[in-house]
């Protein structure tokens, strides 16, 4: 984890779908209110990344199909699936994030290259029936994954100062008295 990088350039190599399978096992082991469960990955290779890519250009307005789902050979689209439930919606989307970001953190650590990408049109109507979403879901974005390329240094990103982000409750101030 401490070594985790975005890498928005990959190879043409991907995980097998047998591969995949298995890193989604160990990704869904998340903690999950109630073992809900309230998520699905769909799994984007060769035209179907074409697909996304006039689906996604039609959310935007575009002419010419999108560029962005080809930059990898495979695509993993993150979904929360919405059960009805006493656990809330933000918390099966957490869940949903979980594993997404589990998942991110298995293929990075068995050497794959991988980028979470998001955007508006996630939630464009367009996007959301090229994925075969029912109204019980909402797309939060695709991993992609590839090969990392040779020679890569470290990244950019700064190491995180956790006493800046670690902080402890409130006192309570003392009452003041009549």
């Amino acid at each position: 984890m401490r070594s985790r990088q975005s890498l928005s350039k990959v190879t043409e190599l991907a995980p097998t779908r047998e591969e995949l399978l298995h890193y989604v096992a160990a990704a869904g082991r998340v903690a999950d209110h109630s073992s809900l469960r309230p998520w699905r990955l769909i799994e984007l290779r060769g035209a179907d990344r074409e697909v996304l890519a006039a689906a996604i250009a039609k959310a935007e307005g575009d002419k010419s199909p999108s560029s962005k789902p080809l930059r990898a050979p495979l695509l993993i689209a993150v979904v929360v699936s919405y059960r009805k439930s006493k656990v809330p919606r933000w918390e099966q989307e957490a869940v949903a994030s979980g594993v997404a970001h589990s998942l991110s953190l298995l293929l990075d650590e068995a050497g794959w290259g991988v980028f979470w990408r998001t955007g508006s049109y996630t939630r464009a109507k367009a996007v959301a029936k090229a994925h075969g979403l029912s109204k019980d879901e909402e797309l939060l974005g695709w991993l992609y994954v590839g090969g990392k390329p040779a020679g890569r240094g470290p990244g950019r990103r700064k190491p995180v100062d956790a006493r800046k982000l670690v902080t402890r409750m409130p006192k309570k101030k003392a009452k003041k008295r009549d």
